[in-house]
């Protein structure tokens, strides 16, 4: 393979600057094997199992030794030394990307220094081929972005015409095509948007729109052989099935945007009302039905009390009523078994210790509204603390320090969105860092903007919506080298 314009296995000529060319190392003979331990915390070690394997050389068929077999105990303890390395405050996630930097070049400078029993090593294990690289500046390299093609599209109900965009705009804005299925709830907003389609005068086919239910359609779009990459707003136990099947059929691409336990981390030097208003707006925007839902709200304890006062005076003023009504504020659940699952939730809250501050319970004689919702004296260890509700629910804990609360935000599977309340600038700056989410938001909630990406850390998904990083979702970079003649 041609490597920095190396066009053959071995040196074509003199450098790019007129000097000769390097000295081909010559072959060394192998000698004693240095390392046949398992690596791990910068120490070798042998296999928890006391099991080896041998490795052999290709060109001879002899076995050159053997070497320390990982199992999965070896695979944990490893995983172990690489999480504590990566904790905050280690001394790898405190280097600046300066230090980075030069280790990397400190270690190019030893693997050059030892390049010869790199070859032989590569030589007699591998079977590659020995090759210096020599610069040459006869070539010309750029990259295209073009389209992925066909890009299939799964979107939810709680925001069924802004799902659709966030979607449909970014894979036709890169020249791909589109078969997006809406949720069988909400099917009628992106039906209407097809005939739009038409009317603006996109080609047949551009856009199609499959209204179906996620068994059989959604399966279908995640699995077919002719959609090249795929993307879905939605559960995250969906969005675990999605990627297997995109695995499964053409391993083609995937972005999810998934569940969340949002955290708001409200300090005593905040403003308070700001904090009780923007954290209330994340809990019962869209009656709870948002992923970014701010349901865990964690005050700091000399403002606990006044914080949970206010916030339930704030609740018992939301408008619940018709949502074509201007006047209303608060409308219905989407339909009986999320109505039901929320109150589930509700009365396991009551029945774990938290202090129900007002509403849950549903209203009488109509549709399905649930009263927005206040807990106060939630624990980590409830339901309502750990589970998505998807419901109008405010979940308010207290904690004592700031590193207690962001271990304690933190401590969840999800990572989609975040808020801090303060007015001290450090404090904002170090707790965004240490938040383990795709957004934070600080002295405000759900300032979602178009340039802005937006998505999730862990099981909140892969990928982002939103902003260029959304564009490099749905394009395919190409490298294109080309030879240049020599001759001037």
């Amino acid at each position: 393979m041609a490597q920095n314009g190396t066009t053959e296995n071995g040196v074509t000529g003199a450098n790019g600057d007129g000097s000769p060319p390097m000295p081909f190392p010559q072959p060394v003979k192998v000698q004693e094997i240095r390392h046949t331990k398992i690596f791990i915390n910068n120490e070798w070690h042998t296999s928890l199992k006391g099991k080896t394997f041998q490795t052999f050389n290709p060109a001879t068929g002899v076995q050159i030794c053997e070497v320390e077999e990982a199992d999965k105990a070896d695979v944990d303890k490893a995983v172990k030394a690489a999480r504590a390395a990566c904790q905050r405050g280690s001394p790898w996630r405190r280097m600046d990307v300066s230090s980075r930097g030069r280790l990397l070049h400190k270690l190019a400078d030893l693997m050059e220094r030892d390049r010869a029993l790199l070859a032989v090593s590569c030589g007699c294990n591998a079977s590659c081929c020995c090759v210096v690289a020599s610069p040459d500046d006869t070539f010309m390299c750029f990259t295209r972005h073009e389209p992925v093609g066909v890009c299939g599209a799964i979107i939810p109900w709680n925001f069924p015409l802004l799902m659709f965009m966030w979607k449909v705009a970014p894979a036709l804005c890169c020249g791909n095509t589109v078969v997006i299925k809406p949720a069988e709830q909400t099917p009628l907003t992106a039906l209407h948007v097809g005939s739009l389609i038409k009317e603006a005068g996109f080609p047949p086919g551009v856009v199609n729109i499959v209204p179906g239910f996620g068994p059989t359609a959604g399966a279908a779009i995640a699995s077919h052989m002719g959609i090249d990459k795929v993307a879905f707003t939605g559960s995250t136990k969906v969005g675990q099935l999605i990627k297997e099947a995109a695995a499964k059929s053409n391993l083609k691409r995937v972005t999810l945007e998934l569940g969340g336990k949002n955290p708001c981390i409200v300090f005593a030097d905040s403003d308070l009302q700001l904090a009780v208003e923007e954290t209330q707006k994340g809990a019962f925007f869209n009656q709870g039905q948002c992923c970014t839902a701010a349901s865990r709200v964690f005050v700091e304890e000399q403002v606990y009390e006044e914080f949970v006062r206010h916030s339930v005076e704030s609740a018992k003023t939301i408008v619940i009523g018709d949502p074509l009504d201007p006047r209303t504020s608060h409308g219905p659940q989407i339909d009986q078994k999320q109505f039901d699952k929320i109150l589930e939730l509700i009365d396991s809250g009551k029945k774990e210790g938290a202090k129900l501050e007002c509403g849950g319970v549903a209203m009488e004689d109509t549709g399905l509204y649930i009263q927005p919702t206040v807990f106060s004296h939630v624990k980590d260890h409830m339901r309502i603390a750990k589970e998505e509700i998807f419901g109008p629910v405010q979940c308010i804990f207290r904690f004592k320090s700031q590193q207690e609360a962001i271990e304690r935000a933190n401590s969840t599977e999800y990572g989609l969105a975040s808020a801090v309340f303060t007015r001290n600038l450090d404090r904002a700056l170090s707790v965004s860092a240490a938040l383990e989410t795709g957004t934070v938001w600080v002295n405000c909630y759900n300032a979602l903007h178009a340039q802005a990406p937006f998505g999730g850390y862990k099981m909140s998904g892969n990928g982002r919506e939103l902003g260029e990083y959304a564009l490099a979702e749905y394009s395919e970079v190409k490298a294109v080298t080309i030879k240049l003649t020599e001759a001037l």
